[in-house]
């Protein structure tokens, strides 16, 4: 090795200095541009880097869609519960509007009726057929309710009477029923019929007017109140309730006399809530 030093050293001495000038030339040239190695080795490096870069870029993207869809999806839940309570306090606030209402209406009916004993009791089942329409309520025997009572609506309407009693039940036949016969008024004449079901009314949620004074001449629209007296016998309904209004004048099968078809003035298919009357003055 000294020997190759000794005999090369100026030759090695000369290559090193052109070696140098040469890269001083270079870097004047390329003025900020990599030299050919450095070039090379990112030329070689850039595919993985833009590979490595382009691999995170889609994990945080994916990442990002799955909290995003996270969130979505709790901000649903959250409005989902948000519109179920807002639907409920609706619920809650109509049905505390239409209890004032009722119990309004109920205010109305006791002041114009103060002779009047009544028992509420909530609607809890209906039956309407091609032989029969009844409604079910929740009070019966322990509250004081008797077979023959009368039950009205809040208005005061009448909307049947008792035909069954349990102990905490009652069945009731509606006024268009067919076994329901009871004595009824013309309003606007005070003339006196006979309030009864029919089977083909029935159906239509209707009710008959029968046995119509003679040169009676009613009026559509007309208002039909119980008369106080029951069909047949002596027993006594409390008298001057609303039980419907004439819808029309109607000639029976032998065309021999007239009845009048009538609307019920209770809404029989959307009550919840009714009144028993289990005492009342009579009127003489």
């Amino acid at each position: 090795m000294k020997d190759f030093l000794k005999h090369n050293g100026i030759l090695i001495l000369v290559i090193a200095v052109l070696l140098a000038l040469i890269t001083a030339v270079l870097s004047l040239t390329f003025g900020g541009m990599a030299d050919p190695l450095s070039n090379a080795a990112g030329v070689i490096a850039t595919p993985f880097r833009n590979g490595i870069n382009a691999f995170v870029n889609w994990t945080e993207g994916v990442y990002s869609d799955a909290f995003q869809r996270e969130s979505m999806q709790e901000e649903l839940e959250a409005l989902k519960k948000e519109n179920a309570e807002l639907k409920k306090q609706a619920r809650d606030g109509a049905a505390a509007s239409r209890e004032n209402e009722r119990l309004r209406n109920l205010l109305g009916l006791k002041t114009e009726r103060p002779d009047f004993q009544l028992q509420e009791a909530a609607v809890t089942a209906r039956s309407a057929s091609n032989w029969s329409s009844t409604l079910t309520i929740s009070k019966g025997s322990a509250a004081d309710v008797a077979a023959g009572d009368c039950v009205v609506d809040e208005y005061g309407n009448l909307v049947g009477v008792i035909s069954e009693v349990g102990l905490n039940w009652s069945r009731l036949i509606t006024v268009v029923d067919v076994d329901l016969e009871v004595g009824g008024l013309i309003a606007r004449t005070d003339g006196a019929a006979i309030l009864e079901g029919d089977f083909q009314l029935m159906g239509q949620g209707r009710l008959k007017l029968a046995y119509l004074p003679e040169d009676t001449r009613l009026l559509a629209g007309d208002t039909i109140l119980t008369s106080g007296l029951k069909s047949g016998d002596t027993a006594a309904y409390p008298s001057g309730l609303v039980v419907g209004y004439v819808e029309e004048v109607r000639s029976d099968d032998s065309g021999m006399s007239d009845y009048a078809v009538l609307t019920p003035a209770a809404e029989l298919g959307k009550l919840e809530q009714v009144f028993v009357i289990k005492e009342f003055s009579m009127v003489e």
